[in-house]
């Protein structure tokens, strides 16, 4: 399996790639074309490693952050692929989940896109994406999605984000959307405040049809979605004024989003767990958030 899996391996952290390219490019676009008279934004970009056990090396990938523009307060798109051996807690966290030989086999590859957006304006909704593939000498699978996280919901906001989610969806599955909608709804709840943290999207896991190509070809079309779900959000309302009021109601917000990333998120996780770098696996949280 593993030498099958080689070319598909490679061929899925080029697309992961390939799309942080995309993202970055446009979200520079959105930056030029921002209002103010501030420099527009540009990404930091930086190199992030992976160690192994014994302190070999484990891959990698690439933290791109974008801080203080015109548009995004804070944005991060990060690319990784790494590998190694998983320990206890993953392995015993993989077990749960069904992947049989963990104990015996411990190795594991992951790549994938995850991106955070924080904007400057709070009529433009922060927004979150990740799409992702995973392989052990056991199981493979594809996981991701996308949630629109608005502090001044606008309801066609929401009915283009999800829209467009849906048409991706609808073009592999018809069942897909109000599975994976459902989905979303549940996993982005936070009980301990007994609300959601935004407005849904979609989000799905342990994506294994038998069908790689099948497989691959969604959660390619959930990534190209993002785009075209997102940015005419951020075209509609970045000129919407606003004051004190409307930023108070951001930072209590993100305080909620910094809480859900915190205590619940399936990413942040393993990412630390795993030895991922802790800036980029903590690169979803805002630069600025209050609580009351």
């Amino acid at each position: 399996m593993t030498s099958d899996f080689d070319t598909r391996k490679a061929e899925a952290a080029t697309w992961f790639r390939s799309l942080r390219d995309a993202i970055v490019a446009a979200f520079e676009a959105l930056e030029d074309a921002g209002p103010g008279e501030a420099p527009a934004g540009r990404f930091e970009v930086s190199e992030t490693r992976r160690a192994g056990a014994a302190g070999e090396d484990a891959g990698g990938g690439l933290m791109s952050v974008m801080r203080c523009g015109r548009v995004f307060e804070k944005v991060g798109v990060n690319v990784s692929t790494v590998h190694g051996q998983l320990g206890a807690k993953a392995q015993a966290a993989m077990a749960a989940r069904g992947v049989p030989g963990m104990a015996e086999d411990p190795r594991f590859w992951a790549s994938g896109i995850s991106l955070v957006a924080h904007m400057q304006n709070p009529h433009v909704p922060a927004v979150h994406m990740n799409t992702r593939m995973f392989w052990t000498p056991h199981a493979w699978w594809f996981g991701g999605g996308a949630d629109l996280n608005p502090c001044i919901e606008y309801a066609e906001d929401t009915a283009h984000f999800h829209a467009a989610l849906k048409a991706a969806c609808d073009a592999h599955d018809p069942g897909y959307y109000t599975r994976f909608k459902d989905w979303a709804d549940e996993y982005f709840f936070v009980p301990h405040r007994g609300r959601a943290r935004g407005v849904g999207g979609v989000f799905f896991d342990d994506l294994n049809t038998g069908d790689w190509d099948a497989d691959f070809a969604f959660t390619k079309a959930v990534g190209q979605a993002f785009l075209p779900a997102f940015v005419p959000l951020v075209e509609r309302r970045r000129a919407t004024a606003w004051g004190e009021v409307e930023r108070d109601i951001q930072l209590v917000h993100r305080g909620l989003y910094a809480e859900y990333n915190l205590v619940y998120d399936r990413g942040t996780k393993f990412g630390l767990e795993t030895g991922h770098d802790a800036n980029a696996v903590l690169m979803s949280l805002p630069p600025l958030a209050k609580w009351i």
